[in-house]
């Protein structure tokens, strides 16, 4: 076993070993874990049974990771995107209409779409099309949305009516407590000590029970039902493929998943190979969620966090896949690990991540404002795709005005106009 392990993930190549594969698998599935929760309870919204949608949940995550890990050999978590499940909800079928059934029949065309591209050598054309300048700042606008998204988990910034955001309550238990566990997280990562991440979770969570932020008592068993999984299991519904409603969510949400996966792997990912793989199985993983009863999965910006304490094979995500079974039977103890515990986590990971900012030609203003449209509007949208778009559309624009055409490829232009389709229609 351990020769087949060695040779089919090509660990020695790799420089890594199991061990540090397994902490790398493990430390990913807790920081991602709590999309178990948030996605049931966003996919309830939809009218998806909460248990059916846990179900869904997990085993869409395993299935997308095994895939990930055996096929890209890639340390990249798969599992349902947050901000497309909102999409999936609010807009596909409480806006636009659908019944989630049909919500699932679009995940399904958007994945069959995807798939063609991902298979073909319009995903080379796409990689070859992005300038540099903004895939760098793709990594770059990652890194300050995980950082953003950490400090609202861990109390520091919090909204305001008059400025939007506001620095937080520091003197509140919850602040308290990321800061000590922030503290910690940043000491045991600079001093290279192994599983640091996993570790200042976990010390951070028995210092959230001292501080009375946790209640044991809420650990309770819960039954997931199977039962009630039959009736999302292959559920999607085709009857409103020929409206235009459907069309409408199959293009935006196409749009998505494309380009935020796209967005995503490029940030995590430095080798072409594993990113072309792992575009592929992003594609598959979005077809199986159609098929499973969840709204798509994307290669999660959480994978950075088991990268970061040297996760380098497809055996990170087999182990993060594998954690995501039993989570079915220990779902009440997930559910009292603190956010404000993960958000030092996605702090520590964000200010790695920012460092790309070094390879942006900023002298170059052509170059400097697409790419700093993306870094800004990424967090500040709240929206990956959403902030890749405003730097597309950027980028060919200043070219032409500047009369540097030769500069921009046509299926840069081509991908500029889907974003502004996509914007206008949305």
């Amino acid at each position: 076993m351990d020769k087949f392990m060695q040779r089919w993930f090509d660990i020695q190549d790799h420089e890594t070993t199991l061990k540090k594969e397994a902490i790398a698998g493990i430390t990913s599935f807790i920081t991602v874990s709590y999309i178990i929760i948030v996605n049931a309870s966003f996919l309830e919204q939809a009218g998806i049974p909460y248990n059916a949608a846990v179900m869904a949940t997990i085993i869409t995550s395993f299935v997308g990771c095994m895939i990930m890990g055996f096929w890209a050999n890639a340390p990249i978590v798969l599992a349902p995107g947050m901000g497309i499940n909102a999409f999936f909800s609010y807009s596909m079928v409480q806006s636009m209409g659908l019944s989630w059934q049909e919500a699932l029949a679009v995940v399904f065309t958007s994945g069959i779409i995807f798939a063609l591209i991902a298979f073909s050598p319009l995903a080379l054309v796409l990689s070859r099309a992005v300038p540099q300048s903004l895939k760098e700042a793709i990594v770059v606008g990652l890194g300050f949305f995980l950082t953003f998204i950490g400090l609202q988990k861990g109390g520091i910034v919090t909204a305001s009516d008059t400025t939007f955001v506001k620095l937080g309550d520091l003197s509140n238990p919850h602040t308290i407590v990321t800061f000590l566990t922030l503290t910690i997280t940043v000491i045991l990562f600079s001093r290279n000590v192994k599983g640091s991440f996993l570790l200042s979770i976990v010390v951070g969570s028995v210092i959230s029970a001292l501080f009375g932020l946790v209640d044991l008592n809420d650990v309770k068993y819960s039954e997931v039902s199977f039962g009630s999984y039959k009736s999302v299991l292959g559920a999607m519904s085709f009857e409103s493929i020929t409206s235009l409603a459907f069309w409408i969510a199959t293009f935006s949400l196409t749009m998505v998943i494309v380009f935020e996966n796209m967005g995503a792997l490029y940030g995590l990912l430095q080798q072409p190979v594993k990113f072309r793989r792992s575009y592929k199985v992003s594609a598959v993983s979005t077809i199986t969620a159609g098929i499973f009863g969840t709204s798509p999965t994307i290669a999660t910006v959480e994978s950075a966090a088991g990268i970061a304490v040297g996760g380098k094979t497809g055996i990170t995500a087999i182990v993060a896949g594998i954690l995501f079974l039993p989570a079915i039977l220990f779902i009440p103890v997930l559910k009292i690990i603190p956010e404000n515990v993960i958000a030092p986590v996605l702090i520590v990971v964000g200010s790695l991540m920012i460092q790309n900012i070094q390879k942006i030609e900023l002298k170059d203003f052509s170059e400097a404002f697409p790419a700093f449209l993306i870094i800004a509007l990424i967090p500040l949208s709240y929206s990956i795709v959403d902030g890749i778009a405003f730097g597309f559309i950027a980028y060919p624009l200043l070219k032409l005005a500047l009369g540097r055409k030769n500069e921009v490829s046509f299926p840069l232009v081509l991908i500029a106009f889907l974003f502004l389709l996509n914007f206008v229609l949305s």
